[in-house]
């Protein structure tokens, strides 16, 4: 398809009509989406993984993804949610072959410069979420630092909703006994 806007225009448009140009098959439209988007996909998945390079690989997988379906999405308003929804799965898919294997040894998260707190605070709270088993620390992250709510985070990770819920509780509980000094 061609472009109906140019990259200026593509830049100042609304993010509701750049994702329908999208889904009509317009890579530039599809490139902008990837440029508003790429900052807190990555962030969302440094924070579940913690190994910068493999949740930039991961982010990677989730926009080449979306680019692949973006014509099936059905609303353009839903395009976050289920960018997020990609991301997750890829990174549950990862989690899973990774058990399949012998550890590999864990790699430090660079702490993200967009987050308000010092670099022990980051460091504490990345060593903290480390103890969490990966689906609970799953469910901690999208519940904190995305902001989804519980029944977001079942149909996101396809959990039964009692079991997000008993996640974010006993993570929370954890991360508080953990963190205590920070209160």
């Amino acid at each position: 398809m061609t472009r109906t806007l140019s990259p200026a225009a593509l830049r100042g448009a609304d993010e509701l009509s750049v994702i329908a140009l999208a889904i009509g098959g317009d890579a530039a439209a599809y490139g902008e989406l990837v440029r508003r988007r790429q900052a807190s996909l990555r962030s969302l998945l440094r924070r579940l993984c913690r190994d910068p390079v493999l949740a930039d690989d991961l982010s990677q997988q989730a926009f080449l993804q979306a680019w692949r379906g973006i014509d099936t999405l059905k609303s353009p308003a839903a395009f976050g949610a289920w960018l997020r929804k990609l991301a997750i799965n890829i990174w549950l898919q990862r989690m899973r072959a990774e058990r399949s294997r012998p550890e590999l040894e864990e790699l430090v998260e660079v702490p993200d410069s967009a987050t308000p707190v010092t670099l022990n605070e980051q460091l504490d709270l990345d060593s903290a979420l480390a103890t969490l088993a990966p689906d609970v620390r799953l469910c901690i992250t999208l519940a904190y630092a995305e902001r989804m709510s519980h029944s977001e985070i079942a149909e996101a990770t396809h959990l039964p909703l009692g079991t997000v819920k008993s996640h974010i509780n006993r993570g929370a509980a954890r991360l508080r006994q953990l963190l205590g000094e920070y209160a």
